[in-house]
């Protein structure tokens, strides 16, 4: 049985499969870091300087979700890990930043103790699966699980659209009746049918997924102990599954089961498209399975961290810290040392080097990962190289950020809502699906007393070449700001007509602004691998001693995948029994009846 099965079937693309770079175990604790000089890269018009260096077991490159997966799980087993972060927030495309009713930013550890600020969210607001307590499939909640940190949750089940079909908008709670009722208001005669006859089919493939931790899966074969061994029944189901389409794109499964009706095909294509950023065609059926058991069984709700997805981030962190870890912030890696022909420690813009005993680990994009590898480092990771970059990558994102007075809003407007213009054109298309979510709906303390914070983008489709070269600073920047954020206005007013005059604090987020501050090249979502045309790297690479994590390997875009793909980069480091050490920590769902 081989780990790419193995890896394909825990709801994640096919696991490189490669030798596991470093030994097994875990260093003592208590040895004080080593000491050693590092020469730091010539720069121009500067002398070549002889920078101290410290020692650890890995340093993990970027503190998004999957890089501080990675690192929590790798400080729990044991090791002594940095975390180097480039922006002075943690969370890479998950970080919160925060704004003062007076317009001005402060970093969030400089806030007084009991300070409310607009708290905004710079990505992900949607998360199902965290709230469980009786067993999750989520890999996120397995990895909190295993580092022993949690945020608190909200839970709530109302949701807003506005359809072609629908353009005064609806809201209705999530969940199978619910999702039924709107098929029969806006789907035609055969919707019901056709969902119907979907729904039984996809069901029996989630149940296989379900049981079968992705955060289990390594890439090596130590999987027959932490996979095959434990979860037998599930291996063998999600094989099964396999050959019946779980790997498939997830249009060639509606086309199998005859799905017809147009506005249940378009519903699905946009969930699909808001999931992993490609629509149906592109999206491996796998995930949508996933998706719709967790949206639309009975008495389905949604998930939100009290705090935010700073929250998240924290909760994340501290499970670096307190086993022994160390992040560190403003701490931006220009270089990946290779020595010896492995990956030997990272050289900071300072110039300061960091040394490794065992790995580095890059949460970064593949593209920025592979711009800070001289070639001609490593022949296999050059010709790597020369595969990967040409990955076409998804769009970007127009973010509108708003705090805004709360006086007299309709109690009644849901948390978050989505605008899509039309299904006449791909789901895709530039400024065509617009999301909208206000967390202080959910957690007042996300924003000063009296006022409301809200986060409007469109979802992966703006193009980054409408942007290049522009100046930040300039007025054609800021005129296109203006014009690209109107459509973030108009959604917002479906349900807050005079959002603009209640506004205290706005702020428009491009490309560029994607491109800066969260180091995405060319302010991308991710790599636009379609199911069936290819598949997202591993977490090994060919240099011995270099992993990666993150939305360029393994599942690809979202939180449970890259949770996941952190999860399996730690496996790769640690020895087969820390990692079962820690699964056993894991609280699967229970099995459903046949």
């Amino acid at each position: 049985m081989g780990h790419r099965a193995i890896g394909l079937l825990a709801l994640l693309a096919p696991a490189t499969v490669g030798g596991l770079r470093g030994a097994p175990g875990a260093r003592a604790r208590g040895r004080a870091p080593a000491r050693a000089t590092c020469r730091a890269a010539p720069r121009a018009s500067a002398a070549v300087a002889v920078e101290p260096v410290e020692e650890r077991d890995v340093v993990v490159i970027g503190s998004g979700l999957g890089g501080l997966s990675c690192a929590s799980l790798l400080a729990a087993a044991g090791l002594d890990v940095l975390v180097c972060e480039s922006h002075y927030e943690l969370g890479g495309c998950a970080h919160e930043f925060c704004y003062r009713l007076d317009g001005t930013t402060v970093p969030s550890d400089k806030l007084q103790p009991g300070e409310r600020v607009f708290r905004f969210e710079s990505g992900p607001s949607l998360y199902s699966g965290l709230s469980w307590t009786d067993g999750s499939p989520n890999p996120l909640k397995h990895v909190y699980e295993m580092i022993g940190e949690e945020p608190e949750w909200i839970t709530f089940d109302r949701w807003g659209a506005f359809l072609p079909e629908a353009p005064d908008g609806y809201c209705v709670s999530i969940g199978a009746s619910q999702f039924e009722q709107v098929l029969a208001t806006y789907g035609g005669p055969t919707a019901l049918d056709d969902w119907r006859r979907l729904a039984a089919r996809l069901r029996p493939l989630t149940d296989g997924v379900k049981a079968l931790p992705a955060v289990a899966v390594r890439p090596d074969a130590g999987a027959l102990l932490t996979v095959v061994a434990k979860y037998p029944r599930a291996v063998a189901r999600t094989l099964q599954d396999a050959a019946r389409g779980l790997t498939r794109p997830f249009s060639e499964i509606l086309r199998e089961v005859a799905v017809t009706d147009r506005f249940l095909t378009n519903y699905l294509n946009m969930l699909a498209f808001l999931l992993q950023g490609l629509p149906s065609e592109g999206t491996l059926t796998a995930v949508m399975a996933y998706m719709i058991d967790d949206f639309f069984q009975k008495d389905a709700v949604m998930d939100f961290p009290v705090g935010g997805s700073g929250a998240l981030v924290g909760a994340l962190a501290r499970g670096v810290t307190k086993h022994g870890g160390s992040i560190r912030k403003g701490a931006h890696v220009e270089e990946i040392l290779v020595e010896g022909g492995r990956a030997a420690g990272v050289r900071l813009r300072s110039g300061r080097c960091v040394r490794v005993r065992r790995a580095v680990v890059s949460n970064a994009d593949l593209w920025s990962t592979f711009r800070m590898i001289p070639e001609g480092a490593c022949a296999a990771l050059d010709a790597e190289r020369a595969q990967l970059v040409p990955t076409k990558q998804c769009n970007s994102f127009v973010h509108l950020h708003v705090g805004f007075v709360a006086d007299g809003l309709d109690t009644q407007i849901p948390p978050q809502w989505t605008v899509v213009k039309s299904w006449d054109v791909p789901i895709d298309a530039p400024q065509n699906v617009i999301v909208v979510s206000c967390g202080s709906m959910l957690d007042a303390q996300m924003a000063p007393e009296g006022h409301h914070v809200i986060h409007a983008y469109t979802a992966g489709c703006e193009p980054y070449e409408l942007w290049a070269g522009l100046d930040r600073a300039g007025a054609e920047y800021a005129a296109l700001k203006a014009e690209r954020a109107e459509c973030l206005w108009q959604a917002i007013e479906r349900y807050i007509p005079d959002i603009r005059t209640r506004a205290k604090v706005s702020l428009v987020g491009t490309p560029l602004t994607c491109e800066r501050y969260l180091r995405r090249d060319r302010g991308t979502y991710g790599p636009a691998i379609a199911a069936g045309e290819g598949t997202f790297p591993g977490v090994c690479t060919p240099l011995p001693g270099l992993f990666r994590c993150g939305d360029s390997t393994t599942a690809g875009i979202g939180v449970p995948a890259v949770a996941a793909g952190g999860a399996q980069a730690a496996n790769a480091i640690m020895g087969v029994g820390p990692q079962l050490r820690l699964n056993a920590k894991i609280k699967m769902p229970a099995r459903r009846s046949e």
